[in-house]
C-alpha cells in the first residue's frame, strides 16, 4: 500500500522521512533482539533493543545497556550501520541504493532530496549524493586513521582498527556511541589525539553537507580567479556565512563558559593542567553540537555548566548535517529577528542580504515547537520517574537534541520513561516540522486559497 501511495504521489516527502526513520528503528530493534546480537546468546529486551536502534539511527548517543559489554559483534555491526544510516539520512541511503541497482531517479524522488537538503534548483542533485557519499566516507576514513594512533596500540592490530572505524563514524555522524567502556571518552581527557579528532568530525559533520559545497567551491574559484583573501567568506552564501558564524561563536563562547565555571571543580577539570583544562573545555563544548562523547562525568558537572550544556544540546549543528537539535541558523536568524525590532526595521538583515519571510516563519516555528515538546517531556518524565528536575531536564533536552550525553539516569529509566525518551530521540532526528507535516500533509494542500481579514494583536 505505501509503496503504491509513493507512486501515486500520495505521500508527501515528509511522510517518506518520517516513515523510513521509524521503519530503519523497527528493523534494528528487531535484529538487535536475536540472541545474535548479545555478547551473551540470549535475547535482548525489546525496550531496549528498540532504545538502542532509536538512539542509533537518531544518531543520539544515550543508551541503556553497555554497549561494549552487551552487544556481541554482529549486535555492534548492526549498531554501526544504524549509525550510518542515520547520520546520512534515509533520503541519501535510499538514492545511493537506487543508484547503484541502475534505477532511474524520478522527479518526485529529485524533489524529496531538494526538501531533504533544502537546495533551490533541481539540477545536479544525484551528483550531489554522491559526493556526500564519498565525502562522507573519505572524512570518516580519516577519522579512523587518527584514532587507530591510540587504539592500535592499546587494544591490538584487529581490534584496534575496529575501534578507530567505529568511533570514527560515531563521531561524524554526531551519535557519541562508544565501545571502550561505561565512561565515554573518560579515559581520553588528557590525551590530545583522541581529544583533537573526535572534535573536528563532530563539528566537520554538524555543520552540513550544504556548507561543505560552499566552501569548497569558493576555494575552486579562488584557485581559478584569483580571488583576494579577504573577499573569500564573503562569496560564501548567506546560509553558510551565518552557519560559520553561529558554530565559531556557541563553540568558543561555550569553551570559555566551561573554563571559568569547572576551572576549579575537582571532579571534572579542577586537578588538570591549564592546557589540560582548556581543552577538556573546548570538548565538552564541542560534544554539545549533539555529539554525545564525554570526557568528564556529567553528572558532576555544576549546575551553571549543566544549564549551559542543555542549552547547546537543544541548539545543536547546522542544517542538512548529521547533527540534530533546532539548528545554528534557526537560533542565529530569530536572534537577528530580535536585533531588527529593537532597531524598529521592518528587513531582517545579514551580510548584506535580505532573509525571506518564510524561513524566519518556519525558524519560529521549529523553535517554539521543540521548546513545547520539551517542556512536555520534562513534565512526563517528572510525573513517571522518582528523578530530580535537572536529571530529567539534562536527559530531555539530550534526547531531543539527538545529543546523547547524560547524567547517568538512562539505563534507571521505566519502560514509560524508555519509551517517552524513544520518542523525542525521533522526533529530534526527523525535526518537528517534518513531524507535524507529516500528520497534517493533507490539510495543508486546502490552505492558501482563501486570506481572512488582518487585524493587529498587541504584544509586548
Amino acid at each position: 500500500m505505501i509503496k503504491r501511495k509513493l507512486r501515486s504521489g500520495r505521500l508527501s516527502s515528509a511522510q517518506v522521512i518520517a516513515g523510513g526513520f521509524l521503519a530503519a528503528i523497527l528493523a534494528g530493534a528487531v535484529l538487535l533482539c536475536l540472541p545474535v546480537s548479545s555478547s551473551e546468546g540470549t535475547f535482548t529486551d525489546f525496550v531496549d533493543a528498540l532504545f538502542t536502534a532509536a538512539t542509533s539511527v537518531c544518531v543520539t548517543g544515550l543508551v541503556t545497556v553497555n554497549t561494549a559489554a552487551h552487544w556481541s559483534l554482529f549486535g555492534k555491526v548492526v549498531i554501526l550501520f544504524l549509525i550510518q544510516l542515520g547520520g546520512l539520512g534515509v533520503v541519501t541511503v535510499m538514492t545511493v541504493f537506487l543508484v547503484a541497482a541502475g534505477q532511474r531517479i524520478t522527479l518526485r524522488e529529485r524533489m524529496m532530496i531538494q526538501e531533504s537538503f533544502n537546495t533551490d534548483g533541481l539540477d545536479g542533485l544525484v551528483n550531489m549524493i554522491m559526493r556526500v557519499l564519498r565525502g562522507t566516507l573519505l572524512l570518516e576514513a580519516a577519522g579512523a586513521v587518527g584514532y587507530a594512533f591510540v587504539f592500535i596500540p592499546e587494544y591490538g592490530a584487529l581490534k584496534g582498527a575496529g575501534y578507530a572505524v567505529f568511533h570514527a563514524v560515531s563521531a561524524f555522524c554526531n551519535a557519541g556511541i562508544d565501545v571502550v567502556g561505561d565512561s565515554s571518552l573518560g579515559p581520553y581527557l588528557t590525551n590530545p589525539v583522541i581529544n583533537i579528532t573526535t572534535c573536528l568530525l563532530i563539528i566537520i559533520g554538524g555543520i552540513g553537507y550544504v556548507v561543505w559545497w560552499d566552501i569548497l567551491r569558493v576555494l575552486r574559484e579562488k584557485r581559478q580567479r584569483q580571488i583576494p583573501k579577504g573577499q573569500c567568506f564573503r562569496r560564501l552564501q548567506l546560509h553558510s556565512k551565518l552557519a560559520i558564524v553561529m558554530t565559531l561563536a556557541l563553540v568558543l563562547g561555550g569553551t570559555a563558559l566551561f573554563f571559568l565555571l569547572e576551572r576549579n571543580n575537582p571532579s571534572t577539570f579542577g586537578s588538570l593542567s591549564l592546557p589540560e583544562q582548556i581543552m577538556a573545555a573546548f570538548f565538552q563544548s564541542v560534544t554539545t553540537r549533539t555529539a554525545g562523547f564525554c570526557t568528564v562525568d556529567q553528572g558532576a558537572l555544576t549546575d551553571g555548566s549543566a544549564f549551559i550544556t542543555m542549552l547547546l544540546m537543544l541548539i545543536g549543528g547546522s542544517p542538512a548535517g548529521t547533527a540534530g537539535g533546532v539548528k545554528t541558523t534557526t537560533v542565529g536568524m530569530l536572534a537577528l529577528v530580535v536585533w531588527a525590532s529593537a532597531q524598529k526595521k521592518e528587513d531582517v538583515e545579514a551580510f548584506g542580504r535580505q532573509i525571506n519571510r518564510q524561513s524566519i516563519r518556519t525558524g519560529l516555528t521549529v523553535f517554539l515547537l521543540a521548546q513545547f515538546i520539551a517542556v512536555a517531556g520534562i513534565v512526563l518524565l517528572l510525573a513517571t520517574q522518582d528523578m530530580g528536575f535537572t536529571d530529567v531536564s539534562f536527559e530531555v533536552f539530550s534526547a531531543l537534541g539527538t545529543a546523547g550525553l547524560t547524567r547517568g539516569i538512562t539505563a534507571d529509566l521505566n519502560v514509560f520513561g524508555k519509551l517517552l525518551v524513544t520518542a523525542l530521540m525521533y522526533i529530534g532526528r526527523i525535526g518537528p516540522i517534518t513531524l507535524v507535516v507529516a500528520f497534517l500533509s493533507r490539510n495543508n494542500e486546502k490552505n492558501g486559497k482563501l486570506r481572512l481579514p488582518q487585524r493587529r494583536v498587541l504584544v509586548g
